[in-house]
This record gives structure tokens, sequence and C-alpha cells, in this order.
């Protein structure tokens, strides 16, 4: 089975800034790939560049099988976008919205209105087709958005940041839309910031960082790379931090200590096990906890992870200058 997406070697430069230096990537068809990164990392240009709305200054990328410089047309009749910002008439009810797309795509009227009808039915927005967008929520906008980007019913679908500025119902409305276009043999590539939404949706995830790829895998892959999981311990007396460090079993050197926030964090490979043993530890010892908590790493945890120790020495070598 061939790839929907290939990159090999993306360059591409804003004056003397390198917004992709090298970026390879492949996305497998009928799969959702996620790209991690922070804001600035590359990856909105990464889309530009595989959406044909930007040339790269070097390397090749295909999408669909088409080079999306030499044969941009075809790229373009086989994908869909969609943007961080709504493309949708606030004036204009959903259906109408919908319809004014489909004859953008040179659809006739006929057609227009029966793909409309479609995909109002599909994105559970039959109910509201008739209303003017302004008195939609947040995620009710994404979702019809979303279904203004599958007019053409294409077979590689962009997501960049899509549920940016959503509310948890909002953005899960948009979760369950990108699950049952997956599961109709869409392949779907989700630029995001949030660990949470690529560990929700991706089959695969790559994170970026100053315009290449630095990682890539499953969640759970890049989560090990971590340390995994992690167990909290909040205790109601900071003065018993050193004790309850000396009777967690694990490594010293792994615990890590906020005084502060009264904090004992270590990872831990055996999730109930480790809360269990913990537990009956601390009990036995006297040893008074208000809280604790196994957690996942976040996205910050995994992205400082995988790139620390790069920007530790760029620091290094600036202040030798």
């Amino acid at each position: 089975m061939t790839d929907a997406i290939v990159a090999e070697g993306l360059r591409k430069r804003y004056g003397d800034k390198a917004a992709l230096d090298g970026l390879d990537l492949r996305v497998a068809r009928g799969t959702v790939h996620g790209l991690l990164g922070p804001n600035g990392a590359g990856k909105t240009t990464t889309v530009r560049v595989l959406t044909t709305l930007l040339r790269p200054d070097e390397g090749r990328a295909e999408v669909a099988g088409h080079d999306v410089a030499g044969r941009a047309y075809d790229v373009r009749l086989r994908i869909g976008l969609l943007g961080q910002h709504a493309a949708l008439d606030e004036e204009l009810s959903g259906r109408q919205n919908l319809e004014m797309f489909a004859r953008l795509y040179h659809l006739g009227a006929r057609h227009a209105r029966v793909r409309a009808d479609e995909l109002l039915e599909r994105f559970g927005l039959t109910d509201t087709g008739r209303k003017p967008v302004r008195a939609y929520s947040g995620g009710m906008r994404r979702r019809l958005d979303l279904a203004a980007s599958l007019i053409t019913e294409p077979e590689v679908l962009f997501l960049d940041e899509p549920t940016t500025g959503l509310d948890p119902r909002g953005r899960a409305e948009v979760w369950a839309a990108v699950r049952s276009l997956v599961g109709g043999g869409t392949t779907v590539l989700l630029t995001t910031q949030y660990l949470e939404e690529a560990d929700q949706l991706a089959d695969r995830i790559s994170v970026v960082d100053r315009g290449r790829v630095i990682a890539d895998g499953t969640a759970d892959q890049l989560k090990a790379m971590t340390g995994g999981d992690r167990i909290d311990v909040v205790l109601r007396d900071a003065g018993q931090l050193g004790a309850a460090v000396a009777l967690l079993p694990m490594s010293k050197d792994e615990v890590s200590v906020d005084a502060d926030l009264r904090l004992l964090s270590a990872p831990v490979a055996d999730r109930m096990a480790a809360l269990s043993g913990v537990v009956r530890a601390l009990e036995e010892a006297g040893i008074e906890a208000e809280d604790v908590a196994l957690r996942r790493p976040t996205l910050d945890e995994v992205f400082l992870h995988l790139t620390g120790d790069q920007r530790a020495d760029d620091a290094r070598v600036k202040e030798a200058v």
C-alpha cells in the first residue's frame, strides 16, 4: 500500500528564517497522522506546501500520488483543507454555505443541494441547516467548516489546528467527525499543539521543531521517551517530603520534589502496582497525602525532553560567541 503523503528534504525560508529545514514525512493511506509541535515549528508551512499553496525552496513532496509542484492541479482535485480560521459566511445558513462551496467547485445546482443535504446529515447538522451560522456554537461551526472541506470527497484531508479555541464539548464533536471520516477511508494529516488531541485521533505522530521532524512514532512510543507514566503525590506537610522520598519504590534520582507545592513526582512502569505500593507505604509510615494521582506526560514534557539538550547546546554557543 503506497503512502498518501511523502515529503523528502523540504526547505522553505522567509528572509533569514528557515520555516522548513529538511523536513521528511510519510503518511500511510487511511490513517490519521498527527503533526505535533509549538507555534513556529513549521507545521502550518508544511501544510501549505503539501496543499500547493506554497512552493518549497528545496525538496520534493507527493500527495495522493501526485507531485505538489509539478502536478498541483491534480493534487488539488484530491485534497480538502480545514484551516485554523473558519471560512464560512456568518449571514448564510449552514445549508446555504455548503451549497455555495459546492457551486464554487462547479457542481450543478441540483447536485449542490443533494451534497449539502448529505453533509448536513453526516455531521449531525440537519436540524440547524437553515439557521444562520452566526447562531451556531463553536463546535457546530467547525463541523460545518469540516463538512465544507469535504464537498469533493477528497482522498486526503488536511486539518490545521482544527480545535483551537473550542471548549471541551466542541473539541469532542470535531474528534467524532474526524473518526467517522477515517472510518470511511479518508487519510487525515492533523496539525495540533495538543498532545491529548493527537493521542485521541492519531495513529502515528511526527514531532516537529525548527522546521524538521525530530521524532516519529505512536503516542505511546513518544510518551515512553519521557519515561512513560508518572505518579504525583501531594503531601499535607512539606516537612515530610524527605521521608516520603525514602519510601518510594523507585530510584531516588528519578524523583522530583517541589517543596512549594508539597509535591513528589516520579516515573512508573506499572501504573496500578505503583499506585497501590505508594499509598500503602505512606499509610504505614503515617505520612498523610492530600492527593495521589497517575498521569501521562504533557505536551510540554514530551517536547522539552526531545528538544532540551539541543536548545541547551545552542544557548551555550550563543554565550560563547
